[in-house]
């Protein structure tokens, strides 16, 4: 296995542990006996965790390297994930969710850094697969959660199976991780307690966040919005975050290339655009099948633009790439679990289909900024590796 491929198992790991829960929320729901803005109250408990991670969790990964870190990380948000549904309570749920997010947000943190210095030494862009393997780990998880849900298998038994998976490939492939060198000048920077974004930084950080609030509209709420508009059956239900999860995997997996070829900005336009058609599509569908093409359109349009984002920010010569990649998931994670919980209380009292509407605006508000892609690039400390083929 390539050195870059077992830091994208991070990523796959991650989402299919996070992706059983979520996929199973319409279950935890009626378990926990809450309305819509409860359980969006539960998800913004996790995304305070996920700030608390994105914020203080750069100088651990400097400290204890990318495979400690991994083990970590990855295994501790695992083993939350499987233990909230045993609780009996949402009030006893609440810390877990809590601490389940701070190991999400550290862990995004680590995967980021290594996904850009292994850039930066293959000489070419990964980033977008990298993020697409964590769609895909949510497609898997949906379309298998879908099947289970129909089968009547208890949301129980569901995590303990998602997380003996995660255990046992974690152990195989976390063992060989090897921490890239980081990228020249900024090796021996200080790096600060809390990382903070900057004035140059905040046009990425909504760049980043528009889609990511689109993404958790569709994975934390398509479930109950399919069941809610149109009583669909617990399978076709689930089929909404299984397509927009398939289709956000299928355009990271494959859109490196592109962006090598036509740049990030335009790229990211087109994308932008798409999103905000599918949005639209959702929140005006009469028919499920409407619904389903708007997921899926929405996940087209979501898939590459935080990626991107994301590399622009590492990129950046002003201060170390973990500062700015830690300062900008704080910015963008928070809105990604901050905002579904906002949008439950829209769906609570506006109405289940305006939720989605209230993503659009967010959507041409970056557009606006989208000039901010273009950043140069530090070089990576050390020669490069010779390039031998791409994957």
């Amino acid at each position: 296995m390539k050195p870059h491929h077992r830091i994208f198992f991070i990523q796959f790991a991650v989402a299919v542990s996070l992706g059983a829960l979520v996929s199973r929320l319409p279950d935890l729901q009626r378990k926990f006996g809450v309305s819509e803005s409860e359980l969006g109250l539960l998800l913004a408990v996790m995304s305070t965790g996920v700030l608390f991670g994105l914020t203080f969790s750069v100088r651990f990964i400097e400290r204890l390297g990318a495979r400690r870190m991994a083990f970590i990380t990855v295994f501790g948000a695992s083993f939350l994930f499987a233990l909230i549904p045993f609780v009996s309570s949402a009030l006893t749920a609440l810390p877990l969710f809590f601490i389940a997010g701070l190991f999400t947000g550290a862990f995004e943190v680590n995967a980021n850094i290594e996904t850009d210095r292994h850039e930066a030494l293959l000489g070419y862009r990964i980033m977008s697969r990298a993020h697409g393997m964590w769609s895909l780990g949510f497609f898997v998880t949906a379309f298998i959660a879908a099947g289970l849900r129909q089968a009547g298998v208890s949301i129980e038994l569901h995590s303990v199976l998602v997380l003996l998976t995660v255990l046992i490939s974690g152990s195989i492939v976390f063992s060989g991780i090897r921490s890239a060198p980081p990228r020249k000048g900024t090796e021996t920077e200080k790096t600060p307690l809390v990382a903070f974004p900057t004035a140059g930084l905040l046009p990425l950080c909504l760049i980043g966040a528009a889609p990511l609030l689109a993404e958790g509209a569709s994975v934390d709420w398509s479930a109950i919005y399919m069941r809610d508009v149109f009583a669909a059956a617990p399978f076709v239900g689930g089929l909404s975050v299984t397509l927009f999860s398939l289709c956000i995997a299928i355009g990271r997996l494959g859109m490196d290339p592109i962006v090598d070829r036509f740049n990030p900005r335009p790229v990211a336009l087109t994308l932008l655009a798409i999103a905000a058609v599918g949005l639209v599509l959702v929140a005006t569908a009469m028919h499920p099948l409407i619904a389903l093409i708007g997921f899926g359109l929405t996940g087209i349009g979501c898939s590459s633009v935080y990626p991107l984002a994301i590399s622009a920010a590492a990129r950046r010569t002003d201060r170390a790439a973990s500062v700015n990649v830690a300062a900008l998931g704080q910015t963008t994670f928070l809105v990604f679990f901050a905002g579904p919980p906002l949008l439950g209380f829209i769906a609570e009292h506006f109405g289940i289909r305006f939720s989605y509407w209230a993503v659009v605006p967010v959507i041409l508000a970056a557009l606006l900024v989208s000039r901010a892609l273009a950043a140069p690039a530090a070089s990576i400390a050390g020669e490069p590796e010779p390039v031998q083929a791409r994957g």
